[in-house]
């Protein structure tokens, strides 16, 4: 006979947020190792992360109808199936809920109707094999795990939870709890890429930023115990004492290299990043971009709170 769980091992969401800024040092490289890696990986897809958007809102849509019908499907069965029906979304819904325009939906959608990633049958969607295969989280699947689990240590540290958890562990507790967890998940990328991209215009400049903020947080020179996000704030734009030119961060992203040069000319002009005299790209975020971002940064680490905490209580209780 199984044990009822206990509502005092639930984790409080508050707990992590209030850890997550106090140690932030320690959380935030496999923070932004994992948000860099996932946008990159949703450019090499059909190098155009907006058609990828759209393409994962679909399927988040089967996720929606599980949940609101209380039913719980797991990773492999999910990934079982030769194909995904969806049920009908219209065009404005799609563009109302992604923040896009309706032309530009629209003309995503034919795209993928002609590569045969997606099909049409009356008011009903399908979405071909190949393509489910491609939204099949390997990469993010390790990454958030990775994060909740290092969550999970500090939360531990902290003496706000009684036990922590391994990369694997979480990996488990996701692929049982795939619908509901994956689910959250989506909903975290969707407010979070969104959310950033009213700053740098577009995802493809929003993936270079990334990219830069990830190398500078991961810094050998920048890896000090237990700084507060108010320190990490005023050190990160000196953490990275090297830096990366055009063509690396073209290579690493995928974005072609004249591409990536107009990014970066577009970051450094909005005061984000900066280039030395060798060309060598890095983060430079003064307090006044700081000031204006500070609460966008605060809306994000609400959220992944969230998600960390709802992740951590499956893995606790279950």
């Amino acid at each position: 006979m199984s044990t009822l769980p206990s509502i005092s091992d639930a984790l409080d969401e508050k707990k992590v947020t209030s850890v997550i800024n106090k140690k932030f040092n320690n959380f935030v490289p496999a923070f932004y190792k994992f948000v860099s890696e996932w946008v990159i990986s949703a450019y090499s897809n059909f190098k155009d992360i907006e058609m990828y958007m759209i393409l994962i809102y679909l399927v988040n849509n089967n996720f929606k109808f599980f949940k609101k019908n209380g039913i719980q499907v797991d990773y492999n069965t999910f990934y079982k199936d030769k194909t995904l029906e969806i049920e009908a979304i219209k065009i404005i819904e799609i563009s109302r809920d992604l923040q896009m325009p309706k032309e530009s939906v629209r003309r995503k959608i034919i795209y993928l109707e002609k590569i045969g990633v997606i099909r049409r049958i009356r008011k009903k969607i399908f979405i071909d094999r190949s393509a489910y295969e491609t939204v099949q989280p390997i990469s993010a699947l390790k990454n958030i795990s990775y994060l909740v689990s290092i969550s999970s240590k500090i939360l531990k540290q902290e003496n706000k939870i009684p036990n922590s958890f391994s990369s694997n562990e979480i990996t488990d507790t996701i692929k049982n709890n795939f619908s509901y967890c994956w689910y959250e998940f989506y909903k975290f990328i969707f407010s979070y890429f969104f959310r950033w991209r009213k700053e740098t215009k577009d995802l493809e400049t929003l993936c270079v930023a990334l990219l830069l903020i990830s190398n500078a947080s991961s810094s050998k020179n920048f890896i000090i115990q237990d700084i507060d996000i108010e320190k990490w704030r005023k050190r990160i734009s000196f953490a990275d004492k090297i830096g990366l030119n055009s063509m690396s961060i073209s290579d690493i992203t995928g974005i072609p290299r004249p591409t990536v040069v107009r990014k970066v000319n577009f970051l450094i002009k909005r005061g984000f990043a900066k280039m030395d005299q060798k060309k060598l790209i890095s983060l430079n975020i003064d307090e006044k971009i700081f000031s204006k971002t500070q609460k966008i940064q605060e809306q994000t680490i609400k959220e992944i709170s969230e998600l960390i905490y709802k992740i951590l209580n499956k893995a606790t209780i279950n």
